[in-house]
């Protein structure tokens, strides 16, 4: 969140870390010359914001890539500090004597192209000093990891000792496999399918939908707007469908029935329940990277002029575990499943839990046993 706006009740009209910010943990990489997307169209002066954690070996034979989701970054592991508004997302796992030991392993984490938290978005000036906005590119899955491709060049690591994602972090963990079997020596794809199936495009639309609706989106170009005027209502509504889709019925039920707020609010526990997540969200994230991300998630599709997601999936040859969650109603185990059957190398574990999809951030003892094997394998 930008640190300029000087109001505290007012949300920012973007929630993306923004130049002159606190830098926090980043470090950031920036590709010589364009990037070349898979659309034909060209970004010139990205920036990839990432973090670090450990040391790298002297052969880089010990360096594990963490891929975050949505609406995380590279903020994996730390406190709330200047720079970084929320608690690193896997903190549980990675550290000295955790399961991605930091006294063994050097662990690297970047936030995605096209994302909000340093790295090259929609929020970033573009090359003229206004915001990109409306005029940031569609991006793919590719694209993304063809940056990170370039970042793993630049690091000196030639293969990566594993490489982990949960949710849209899985789709790139899984893409690095395919596009670069040599350099993934280990796989982990959490609650992840191979490809986006209608369903979770048809959850996705409302989301999009809600945002462009919103009069304070301006077609996309809304950045220099004062505290207020960004399109948070239509933010917070996306933001509440994605996190229904991400807890599971069974708890929503057994935690809040139909219990009311109480003290004079009128609103269900849920719903306000519900509105905390979509208040916390406006004042972190961007609104276009939203669109821009779950777009892309969207078009995600291993097989895409592959031959189909079998033969794509014939291509991996890191050792891999694809885990799903027994509760998930975003990305059902069965998909996990279809995509752990199709990897030659592949195992499936499940991960028990009341949790939905956020599983894979919540129950860390669980996905820390797996981690350990994997490493361990």
């Amino acid at each position: 969140m930008s640190s300029s706006t000087g109001n505290v009740g007012l949300p920012p009209a973007t929630g993306a870390w923004q130049a002159g910010d606190p830098p926090g943990r980043r470090k950031w990489f920036r590709p010589e010359g364009v990037v070349r997307l898979e659309s034909g169209q060209e970004l010139p002066d990205v920036e990839i914001a990432y973090e670090t954690w450990g040391t790298l070996n002297a052969d880089a034979s010990n360096a594990v890539l963490i891929e975050h989701a949505l609406t995380g970054d590279s903020h994996a592991a730390g406190e709330i500090e200047p720079g970084h508004p929320s608690p690193g997302w896997w903190d549980d796992l990675i550290g000295p004597g955790k399961a991605l030991d930091t006294d063994e392993l050097f662990v690297v984490v970047p936030n995605v192209l096209g994302g909000c938290q340093g790295s090259t978005g929609p929020a970033s000036l573009a090359p003229d000093g206004r915001h990109w906005g409306s005029r940031f590119p569609r991006l793919t899955i590719r694209d993304q990891v063809s940056v990170e491709v370039a970042l793993a060049d630049a690091l000196g690591i030639e293969q990566w000792a594993a490489v982990l994602g949960g949710s849209m972090g899985g789709m790139r963990a899984l893409e690095w496999a395919v596009m670069e079997p040599a350099r993934v020596r280990a796989l982990m794809v959490l609650a992840s399918p191979a490809a986006s199936s209608a369903d979770q495009i048809a959850w996705a639309s409302p989301q999009i939908h809600a945002i462009l609706a919103d009069p304070n989106w301006r077609g996309g170009d809304y950045h220099a707007c004062g505290p207020g005027e960004g399109p948070h209502r239509g933010l917070g509504i996306a933001r509440r469908i994605a996190h229904t889709t991400y807890r599971s019925a069974a708890e929503l039920n057994e935690r809040f029935g139909r219990s009311p707020q109480g003290g004079g609010d009128p609103r269900f526990a849920v719903e306000s329940y519900l509105d905390h997540h979509a208040d916390k969200l406006v004042r972190r994230f961007d609104a276009a990277s939203y669109v821009l991300l779950t777009r892309l998630m969207n078009g995600h599709d291993v097989g895409r002029d592959r031959g189909g997601v079998r033969e794509a999936l014939s291509r991996v040859t890191a050792r891999t575990i694809a885990v799903g969650v027994d509760s998930d109603r975003l990305y059902p185990p069965s998909q996990v499943r279809e995509l752990a059957d199709g990897i030659p190398t592949a195992r499936y574990a499940e991960i028990t839990s009341p949790y939905g999809h956020d599983s894979f951030l919540v129950e860390t003892e669980q996905v820390a046993t797996l981690v350990k094997e994997l490493l361990g394998g």
